[in-house]
């Protein structure tokens, strides 16, 4: 087995590494590269976020040693750069956009871009359901064991976000309820998704997980996540661009579980904030205001007792 770290903060991440699902929905580029004006006004877009970050961080609603940002160098690196000097808890993704199957974004390069930036951790997302293609999700293992190994060697804390994604035959199950397959079957899917990726060499220190209603199937996960000695390994709960009623109840079934320390969201907090600016309906100072609102407003009840 290969060595078990783990993490012991709380850690509250602001995710805005999205490439392909903004480009496409918030932007309407699909399918080409945007042009160097394009790709100016979505550095600008980031930045915003970024704003919002710190003005939450800054005016100390949100503790510096537990906030964290997850930004991706194509569009980010003046962000990670800046973030890094002014010692935030910075996040790298180094998986390609928009694939079905994981792969790396700079291949057997990927290294070399961890070092270029030196960030707190190191993120990977992968679609992994136990359903699948056996020989695909070998091929995920294997790839997100050279991160994880090349992470442990480093010194670097890794953060895998596996995504279960219904099959056709399992939606079937459900009649095509993708909220009864995340009630009824993801979960346990996702005890079988975390046991897989262990068994082959898979050792995040932390695991970001599709929200979950119900305290008592984080309570499963997080056991199988901790099993055979790995007691400081911890879970953060992903936002997948829930509504905020959905989120909330995701975050009050999550807090009470032992292990789960914080959560992950991105387009819930940023999104709307965003499109309204870009749309000329309010400032720049309003978006960043609106951001570091958002923001805290999880904060607070994930932390209320």
């Amino acid at each position: 087995m290969a060595k078990i770290r783990g993490y012991n903060q709380k850690l509250f991440i602001l995710p805005f590494d999205h490439r392909g699902y903004l480009l496409d929905k918030m932007f309407g580029i699909k399918g080409r590269k945007p042009t160097p004006k394009e790709k100016q006004v979505i550095i600008e877009a980031k930045k915003i976020i970024y704003a919002g970050f710190r003005l939450a961080v800054d005016q100390s609603l949100i503790p510096k040693a537990a906030a964290g940002i997850l930004v991706d160098e194509e569009f980010g690196s003046d962000i990670l750069r800046d973030a890094h000097q002014r010692g935030y808890i910075v996040c790298l993704p180094v998986e390609k956009t928009s694939q079905v199957e994981f792969t790396l974004e700079y291949g057997s390069q990927f290294g070399a871009h961890i070092q270029k930036y030196q960030p707190t951790m190191v993120k990977a997302l992968v679609r992994y359901n136990p359903a699948d293609s056996k020989r695909l999700n070998i091929r995920q293992q294997q790839t997100l064991k050279k991160v994880n190994d090349y992470c442990q060697r480093q010194g670097y804390p890794f953060i895998i976000e596996p995504l279960v994604p219904a099959t056709t035959a399992q939606l079937k199950k459900v009649n095509g309820n993708q909220k009864l397959y995340d009630q009824k079957l993801r979960p346990g899917l996702m005890v079988q998704m975390v046991r897989e990726l262990q068994n082959g060499g898979v050792e995040p220190d932390i695991w970001k997980v599709e929200g979950l209603d119900k305290s008592a199937d984080y309570q499963k996960v997080v056991k199988q996540m901790q099993s055979g000695g790995r007691q400081n390994v911890r879970a953060i709960i992903l936002g997948r661009a829930s509504s905020d009623q959905g989120l909330v109840r995701w975050l009050k079934a999550g807090r009470k579980v032992k292990g789960v320390i914080g959560f992950a969201i991105g387009r819930t907090i940023f999104w709307q904030p965003l499109v309204d600016h870009l749309e000329k309906k309010i400032s720049r100072v309003e978006a960043v205001k609106r951001i570091s609102q958002k923001y805290y407003y999880f904060y607070k009840i994930f932390n209320q007792k």
